[in-house]
């Protein structure tokens, strides 16, 4: 580690390059088109170094996409040749190969320069309503092929030198629904990419190129230390934990998800070979996406206030084989893996690791998007789609209850206000409150689960459900109880019927859909 560097000088471009990605979320949000960007965020924005290293990321940015954005950049320079980049250049791509998670999540990525030198790149993240596929919003519960789930795209450089290629722009709006937010969108994520460039080329001048790259290789160096320092804390052995997944669209089999955890000094390995194969239906989980679920876990129980960057990361290993669950072939289906799949991967390593770090873990929680999407048309003929991912209860800690409605571990998305729902889509919201009771017991208890009730006024519409802990409640620990599962009535006060966990159906006129979200799980 380079202490040769002015303390101040350090400490003020580490607070640079950190609001540089913050004032990246603000742009992204306040100039996309779709909702589920400008009110849920579902987004997340990173600095790398020229090399690909992930250098800064945002603090209110989406734990799913920050492990995944630490391969992007590295692995988009495998593919792109670097001296082919030049100054306003700007790639989208969401191939599961780059670093990839699933479809929907497509990736702006903006090489930056400084002197003609490159110096840094710039992505963003951003969750598309829809990429195409066989269903509005890209969710096919019965996907056996990726193919199924929507277009792919390469590294493509829709902006050359800050000027937009018209043609790969209508490659991309032809084969996605609602073209008009689908540009939207993409254009907002080169906004923010615009003012990253800007900011660091701000931050270079100031403080001189040499001395900005010596600060990002300090950072690495000091994460990892810490890192590694936090892990020497934890006893040497080995610990296993498991859960389930209800299913995987397809069949009704739960669906295996176990890990073995070696603590060797300031090492940790993490192997999921006793996890089950790929699954037939779309929860498989890619590499990288298992990788950002194990990063998250030890940042939260060992390493809260440890700079997340590249160096982070650097003294855990990661095993998954090829064909299984959490690493899948590149032709699996994985749409609902990304949120789904690495939520069960984190469940597995809080409940390995509870006997040795038993004032830090938390008793199983939400664990589940609770994601409804529900597509149509409006009046005029526009076609809508509404993505939703739905908040529950927080599990129980060894010293306080959990959190009442809100998201836990992978995501970290806000609810579209009610306001803001009505307005955009015939929909009207018709209750909105925490479940009483719905928490697991112990001497602490869970958090409660939220209800949501949500009116079809278009005359028909199409309903698509993909999330978990329908069958497999969240678990309690050391005694404590299980919170309560996750429902999906259809018309609660008629003929209701439950709506399964992955499943697509047709409503009507005045049909309702009430979603029960999870509650916590009780501790001690």
């Amino acid at each position: 580690m380079d202490r040769s560097i002015n303390p101040i000088t350090l400490e003020v471009v580490r607070n640079a390059i950190f609001s540089i990605t913050e004032e990246m979320r603000v742009i992204l949000m306040r100039s996309a088109r779709a909702p589920i960007l400008k009110e849920a965020g579902d987004l997340s924005c990173v600095l790398t170094d020229a090399q690909g290293r992930l250098i800064a990321q945002g603090s209110k940015d989406i734990a799913i996409h920050l492990g995944v954005m630490a391969f992007t950049v590295k692995a988009f320079l495998e593919v792109i040749d670097p001296s082919g980049l030049r100054p306003g250049d700007v790639y989208y791509t969401n191939a599961p190969g780059i670093g990839g998670n699933h479809l929907p999540d497509v990736k702006a990525i903006r090489p930056i320069f400084f002197e003609d030198r490159l110096v840094a790149f710039a992505v963003n993240l951003a969750h598309w309503a829809d990429v195409g596929g066989t269903k509005a919003g890209s969710y096919y519960t019965q996907a056996t092929e990726i193919y199924q789930e929507g277009l792919q795209l390469p590294p493509l450089p829709v902006f050359r030198e800050g000027k937009v290629d018209p043609l790969l722009l209508e490659l991309i709006l032809l084969n996605t629904r609602n073209r008009e937010e689908r540009q939207g969108d993409l254009y907002a994520q080169y906004a923010c990419n615009e003012v990253a460039a800007r900011r660091l080329h701000e931050l270079f001048s100031l403080h001189g190129r040499e001395t900005v790259l010596r600060c990002f290789d300090h950072y690495l160096e000091e994460s990892d230390q810490q890192m590694r320092a936090a892990i020497a804390s934890i006893p040497d052995g080995t610990y296993y934990g498991e859960d389930y997944l209800d299913d995987d669209g397809i069949t009704d089999q739960p669906v295996k998800i176990a890990v073995r955890i070696t603590i060797e000094g300031d090492r940790a390995r993490f192997d999921f070979r006793d996890s089950a194969p790929q699954t037939a239906g779309p929860l498989n989980c890619t590499y990288f996406m298992t990788c950002s679920a194990v990063y998250y876990a030890m940042k939260a129980l060992v390493g809260p206030d440890i700079p997340p960057n590249d160096g982070c990361y650097r003294c855990l290993e990661v095993i998954a084989p090829r064909g299984s669950v959490t690493n899948p072939e590149p032709w699996a289906p994985l749409v609902g893996g990304n949120h789904e799949t690495t939520q069960r991967i984190v469940d597995a390593i809080f409940q390995a690791l509870a006997p040795v770090l038993p004032d830090r873990v938390v008793a199983g929680g939400t664990a589940t998007s609770g994601v409804v999407i529900i597509s149509g048309r409006r009046e005029d003929g526009r076609p809508f789609i509404f993505y939703e991912a739905h908040g529950g209860g927080e599990g129980a800690q060894a010293t306080r209850d959990g959190a009442n409605g809100i998201r836990v571990h992978m995501a970290n998305t806000m609810n579209t206000p009610i306001e803001a729902l009505e307005a955009e889509y015939p929909l009207r919201v018709e209750a909105y409150h925490l479940i009483p009771d719905s928490g697991g017991r112990g001497k602490h208890r869970g958090g409660l689960g939220l209800r949501r009730t949500y009116r079809i006024l278009c005359p028909e519409a199409e309903v698509t459900t993909m999330n978990d802990r329908h069958v497999v409640p969240p678990f309690g620990l050391f005694g404590g109880q299980a919170g309560r599962p996750l429902h999906i009535i259809l018309n609660p006060q008629g003929e209701a019927r439950r709506i399964r966990g992955k499943e697509t159906l047709q409503v009507g006129q005045g049909d309702v859909i009430q979603v029960e979200g999870v509650g916590g799980g009780g501790y001690g």
